[in-house]
């Protein structure tokens, strides 16, 4: 204690601060004052004030490429949730070699992008895919014409709307439900056989164990889970680069897509970074809702 001063604890917490304010608070201050900006990042950035978030609110491919964004977002999250805990409940169970299954599930989350992007391409491609082989094997060209409304089948899964934003829904719910499936596992597995088997005695089925113990109980950890999956949907951009690169005219662009296309490829930072604000405020606006809406439906004291 001899050496021990008041400022030794901030020395010590000084590097993640560094780090915090360098890394991340900076480029996103950085991204605000460049969005009143038109800059080319090679030439010096001119004062527009409003002029970009004006452009933005009246282009229609912004507006047509938020629209695809919440199509993602509302299959993207129930989607994950569902399979992750189903999963969850899968392989929450004390049998010889579950641990396996554990890692096989868990597998896609940690498999690269690009990996994932080369299968899943051969699967969807129009002409020699094997889902499209497979659904004219079954179902024939005139009932997927019915089927799918329209006379271009087999259809483009990685082009077309709307089935580009059915093919990155498929792909990003296969990846991420491994990691929903983890927290969904830790969650179960710290409920209390007792209240379990209490139920069992009363003589409640497996739903009702389900419904009225085990959901209200992990309540918190879907919680977690529920805010993690909206911020990650909106920021989706790894599927929509490496598999459809925004699809024909922009029919399976997302937001974040779209900001690194007008940023990094058309060398237009300042607009780039206006959709980037926008992102942020619709991602805070939703998170902040959770927030309030929580004590409706997460147990605060669940044992």
């Amino acid at each position: 204690m001899r050496y021990y001063k008041p400022i030794t604890p901030y020395l010590f917490i000084a590097p993640m601060i560094g780090g915090l304010l360098l890394f991340r608070i900076g480029p996103i201050l950085a991204s605000v004052v460049i969005s009143f900006t038109r800059w080319d990042i090679i030439s010096d950035p001119i004062w527009l004030g409003l002029g970009n978030y004006q452009e933005l609110f009246a282009d229609d491919t912004f507006w047509r490429i938020s629209g695809n964004t919440l199509l993602f977002v509302i299959a993207f999250v129930p989607g994950t949730m569902i399979l992750g805990m189903a999963m969850a409940l899968l392989v929450n169970r004390k049998l010889r070699g579950i641990a396996f299954f554990r890692g096989l599930y868990f597998m896609p989350y940690i498999t690269s992008m690009v990996a994932v992007a080369i299968a899943w391409n051969w699967i969807f491609s129009r002409r020699f895919g094997l889902l499209n082989n497979l659904l004219l094997s079954i179902f024939g060209v005139e009932t997927l014409q019915t089927l799918f409304a329209t006379d271009r089948v087999p259809p483009a899964w990685l082009s077309d709307y709307p089935f580009v934003i059915a093919s990155i829904v498929i792909v990003s719910v296969w990846k991420a439900a491994g990691f929903q499936m983890m927290v969904f596992l830790a969650g179960l597995q710290s409920v209390p056989q007792t209240l379990i088997e209490a139920a069992r005695i009363d003589g409640a089925n497996g739903w009702q164990v389900f419904r009225h113990i085990t959901l209200p109980l992990i309540s918190p950890v879907t919680f977690f889970v529920l805010i993690i999956s909206i911020i990650d949907a909106f920021r989706t951009f790894e599927v929509t680069f490496t598999m459809t690169q925004g699809g024909r005219l922009s029919s399976g662009s997302t937001l974040a897509y779209g900001i690194y296309q007008n940023a990094f490829l058309w060398d237009r930072m300042g607009y780039g970074s206006a959709m980037a604000v926008v992102l942020v405020l619709i991602i805070s606006a939703l998170t902040f809702i959770n927030f309030a809406a929580r004590r409706r439906w997460v147990a605060q004291d669940v044992y």
